[in-house]
């Protein structure tokens, strides 16, 4: 479980890698920041849920 904190963190860097190979600035892959951490504390709270539900 503690592994899926670490999700943000390698999305963000892919997302990093990404921008800098295609020459887009970080200020306008704001944006991306924001799904992927959106997306990650979604994915993480619900499987914190259900193992919640589970124990």
């Amino acid at each position: 479980m503690a592994r899926l904190l670490f999700l943000p963190i390698i999305l963000s860097l892919f997302w990093i890698a990404f921008l800098h190979f295609n020459n887009v600035p970080l200020a306008q892959g704001k944006r991306g920041f924001i799904w992927i951490i959106g997306v990650s504390g979604a994915l993480i709270a619900l499987l914190s849920l259900a193992i919640w539900l589970t124990a």
